[in-house]
């Protein structure tokens, strides 16, 4: 028993016990961007993915991604760090894939229902800016099938 003593008392200075939190992740502050896609005059019925694309010069040291899924009436609030959170300020262009879940892989993606119209960023026009302090609502962006 003194041996046992012996050695928890002489390992326990050469232990380290950690009661500070480890260094936080890097975020950047984010804002509000909301809107509503249509599909043909109508709200899709079935979720559509939503991602952002900087336009402006890239962050390269703390790179961020955003992007979401519309709710099934064709509403979205863009994330980046959580659920609706909003994106870092910056000018942004958005490209659209109207999919389905696959619910085996828990992976979105298939045929694109929009025939690639919305899929590629240089060719957008649905462009907007994101500044400090400043939520913004992009109304009801009209896409097409036809």
């Amino acid at each position: 028993m003194k041996l046992l003593n012996l050695l928890c008392f002489t390992l326990l200075p050469m232990t380290s016990f950690s009661c500070g939190s480890a260094e936080e992740p890097y975020t950047k502050e984010t804002f509000p961007v909301t809107g509503k896609v249509t599909v043909d005059g109508k709200e899709p019925g079935s979720p559509i993915k939503v991602m952002c694309h900087k336009q402006d010069e890239i962050d390269t040291e703390h790179p961020t991604i955003s992007g979401c899924q519309t709710a099934n009436d064709g509403s979205f609030e863009i994330a980046t760090y959580t659920t609706g959170d909003g994106m870092p300020e910056g000018k942004y262009a958005l490209t659209f894939l109207w999919g389905k879940m696959d619910v085996i892989s828990r992976s979105y993606g298939g045929p694109d229902k929009l025939k690639k119209r919305y899929s590629k960023p240089e060719k957008s026009e649905i462009t907007f800016t994101v500044e400090p302090g400043k939520p913004v609502d992009l109304g009801v962006i009209e896409l097409t099938t036809k």
